[in-house]
């Protein structure tokens, strides 16, 4: 009887914890890729100078509705990013650039770029973050 018991309330809690819904994060098999495109200005922020994919520049995920960034990737030298192991659900995707309104008081600003993983298995291309430089 005891035994019966038991995997009653065994069967019981596999079902209730393989019914939860799991967050956006890691521990899934899809990945983000991106790239980060420059357009790199003088100091007074008045004349451009050249545009290109940015190495080296730093890129933060937000897993769902979290208040603060989950994890951060240094693009590439070709400008590209990726975060890899990815469940589904919605990111935000953001690098920080220059202020061109110099409204900001730091004189930087957020780029941020909203992503959805749909599937298992799946590779979501997002849109460049451009940033100013």
């Amino acid at each position: 009887m005891v035994r019966l018991k038991f995997l009653s309330v065994f069967f019981i809690l596999v079902l209730f914890l393989s019914s939860c819904e799991k967050e956006e994060g890691i521990g899934g098999t899809s990945e983000i890729k991106g790239k980060v495109y420059a357009f790199d200005y003088n100091a007074e922020l008045t004349v451009l100078k050249s545009e290109y994919y940015a190495p080296e520049e730093d890129v933060y995920i937000i897993y769902g509705d979290d208040e603060i960034y989950s994890d951060d990737f240094k693009t590439h030298f070709d400008g590209s990013y990726h975060f890899q192991y990815l469940r589904e659900g919605k990111y935000t995707i953001f690098a920080y650039s220059k202020d061109l309104s110099r409204t900001s008081p730091s004189g930087l600003i957020t780029v941020k770029i909203e992503v959805e993983i749909t599937g298992k298995n799946q590779t979501v291309e997002a849109e460049d973050i451009v940033i100013i430089k």
